[in-house]
């Protein structure tokens, strides 16, 4: 078997999986006011599941283009995360146009995958890889865009739900496995209503900013938290070993 067919069989899963969800997006996409032509477009070169729903909320908003981009930017962050990491593993020799063609694939799914390969990882694989999945976000897309027209008006409204289902799709099996996850999520919706409802802070709702400074500032108070606890494990340590040292050097001072 080639290394793209390999690939092929690989992104399999994922692209069942992303069906229902770029389904449930090409409605939303179309009750939004976008034509199943630009929504299917929109799917198509970027693939960014809940950073496009996000997306296509923004533009219906109005919100301006520094808006739109930083957003973008905060909920796509961990792509280019996952980047850095799959320069360790992709092949040493791989030219860089074929490093930027693969990185129009990068998402959750399809990195762990690559990163489980016990070997490094060819182009040929990772296209074989990325290929069904977005043939299924597209597809997705397109059929939930056009299925659009046959809903009632009711069924429509209820899609608008799609967007914030997603997000606690991606936060609560997270958050159930770690309470630093969960309490910085929790933090964040915290800003979140006081950016909203509170009078006067409210104004930094308009065109999506609130929602950006309440990211950025539970994300950095959980990274800050995080850090104090891991200087305090370290110190913690020092304080143990220099003691373990003393007892030694103690014990044997005194056998001498």
């Amino acid at each position: 078997m080639s290394e793209f067919s390999r690939g092929i069989k690989r992104g399999m899963p994922i692209c069942l999986g992303y069906f229902p969800v770029s389904f449930t997006f090409g409605i939303l996409a179309v009750k939004l006011g976008f034509t199943p032509m630009v929504a299917t477009i929109m799917a198509l070169t970027n693939m960014a599941s809940a950073g496009q729903m996000n997306g296509v909320q923004r533009i219906v908003e109005n919100a301006t283009f520094v808006s739109l981009a930083v957003t973008t930017l905060v909920v796509n962050l961990r792509y280019m995360l996952m980047s850095f990491s799959l320069t360790q593993k992709i092949e040493r020799d791989m030219p860089w146009y074929q490093r930027v063609l693969i990185s129009l694939g990068i998402c959750d799914e399809m990195f762990v995958l690559a990163s489980m390969e016990e070997k490094d990882v060819s182009f040929a694989f990772y296209a074989g890889l990325m290929t069904m999945p977005i043939v299924g976000w597209t597809v997705g897309t397109l059929c939930g865009a056009v299925a659009s027209e046959l809903f009632t008006p009711m069924i429509q409204g209820c899609m608008g739900m799609a967007l914030y289902c997603m997000f606690i799709a991606i936060i609560v099996p997270e958050a159930r496995k770690s309470r630093k996850v969960a309490a910085v999520s929790v933090l964040a919706v915290v800003l979140s209503c006081i950016f909203t409802y509170v009078p006067y802070v409210n104004v930094l709702s308009k065109g999506g900013w609130g929602m950006i400074i309440a990211a950025i500032t539970a994300a950095a108070m959980g990274a800050t938290i995080k850090e104090v606890k891991r200087r305090r494990r370290v110190q913690h340590s020092e304080i143990d070993t220099a003691g373990r040292q003393k007892k030694d050097y103690t014990n044997t001072i005194s056998h001498l």
